[in-house]
C-alpha cells in the first residue's frame, strides 16, 4: 500500500500514536475510490440494534443478510464498514482483509425508557476487535445526558486499550438527554461542542450530525454573535465543526441521518466537501434503497468528494 502525501500529512497530526494505530488509520484512508484523498465514506449498519430489524431492513429485505452490507461497501468502493459484534462475527471470515472494519462497541435500543439519562450498553471488547481483524473501534457518547460522565470514562478505558494494541478509535458524538432539546441536538454551538469533546477524549475519527444555524446556549450564542462567527451556510457550519476539532487536526465525518431525497443528500455532501469535512458516514440512506440505486447514489457521492460533481 503506497501512502499519499495527503494521508501522510493527516497521520502526522496524531503525534502520540504508535505505528500500528497509524497503519490502521492508513488502511481506512487509503481504501476504495477515495483512497489517498483525505476523504472517506463509511457504511455503518448498527440500526438493527437501535431501531429494530423491520424498521431497518424491510424497505430492502436483502439487508437482513449480514453479507449484503460489506459487499455493498466493497462494490461501491467505500472506505470502511462499521457494525456491532454479532454482525461483524457473521461476516468476519468472508471479508477478512477485504475492507477495513470498525467494531461498534456500544449500542442502545428503542425499547428503552432512558431519556434524560440517555445511555448505551457496552456490547463488545477490544479483544473482539483484535480477534476479528478490525481497524478501529466505534463508540457513541451522548454529551448532555445525565449518563455522559460514565460514557466518557468507558471510552477513556476502551480507547487506551485499543491504542495500546494499535487499533484506531472512532467516536460518535451525539448531544442527547439531560436538558438538551430536540432542536439543541443539532444546534451549531452544541454540535461543535460535542465534536470538541470527542477530540478531547482522544478520538482519531469523530462522527457528528450536520448542524443547523440554530444557537441554543445563551452564553455561547453571545460569543457567536460578538465574534461574528460565520454559520449562515451549511459549508460554513461544517468548517466551524472541523475548526472545533483541533483546527482540522482530527478527521471529522458527518452522519447521513434519516432517509431523505437524493438531491438533499448530494447538497449536504457538497457542503461537507466545501467546508473541509473529511467525509460521510451514511447508512440508512444507502442500504434501505435497492442495490442498484444505492450504488448509483454512492457513486454520485464519491464523484462529489472527488470534485467532479
Amino acid at each position: 500500500m503506497k501512502i499519499t502525501q495527503r494521508v501522510k500529512k493527516i497521520l502526522a497530526n496524531y503525534e502520540s500514536d504508535n505505528p500500528g494505530t497509524k497503519a490502521n488509520l492508513a488502511r481506512i484512508l487509503m481504501q476504495g475510490r477515495l483512497g489517498g484523498t483525505g476523504k472517506m465514506i463509511i457504511l455503518p449498519v448498527d440500526q438493527g440494534f437501535e431501531h429494530g430489524p423491520a424498521r431497518s431492513f424491510a424497505a430492502n429485505p436483502a439487508g437482513y443478510d449480514p453479507h449484503y452490507h460489506p459487499q455493498l461497501a466493497l462494490d461501491a468502493g467505500l472506505s470502511a464498514y462499521a457494525t456491532p459484534l454479532g454482525m461483524m462475527e457473521a461476516i468476519a471470515d468472508s471479508f477478512a482483509g477485504a475492507i477495513p472494519t470498525i467494531l461498534k462497541m456500544n449500542s442502545a435500543n428503542s425499547l428503552s425508557r432512558l431519556k434524560e439519562n440517555a445511555d448505551q450498553a457496552v456490547t463488545a471488547s477490544v479483544k473482539d476487535a483484535l480477534r476479528l481483524g478490525c481497524a478501529a473501534i466505534g463508540f457513541t457518547i451522548y454529551p448532555g445526558s445525565d449518563a455522559a460522565y460514565n460514557q466518557f470514562e468507558e471510552i477513556r478505558e476502551l480507547a487506551a486499550e485499543a491504542k495500546a494494541h494499535g487499533i484506531a478509535v472512532v467516536i460518535w458524538s451525539y448531544p442527547r438527554g439531560g436538558l438538551v432539546t430536540k432542536d439543541g441536538e443539532t444546534a451549531m454551538d452544541i454540535c461543535a461542542y460535542a465534536a470538541h469533546i470527542a477530540a478531547l477524549l482522544g478520538a482519531h475519527i469523530i462522527k457528528v450530525k450536520l448542524p443547523t444555524a440554530f444557537l441554543d446556549l445563551p452564553a455561547a450564542k453571545k460569543v457567536y454573535e460578538d465574534f461574528k462567527i460565520p454559520i449562515g451556510t451549511l459549508a460554513e457550519r461544517v468548517r466551524h465543526v472541523t475548526q472545533a476539532c483541533f483546527n482540522g487536526r482530527r478527521i471529522v465525518v458527518f452522519s447521513g441521518g434519516e432517509a431523505k431525497d437524493l438531491e438533499s443528500v448530494y447538497n449536504e455532501t457538497r457542503a461537507i466537501r466545501d467546508g473541509g469535512g473529511n467525509g460521510s458516514i451514511i447508512g440508512r440512506n444507502t442500504f434501505q434503497r435497492p442495490r442498484d440505486e444505492a450504488l448509483a447514489m454512492l457513486d454520485a457521492l464519491t464523484q462529489i468528494y472527488l470534485g467532479k460533481a
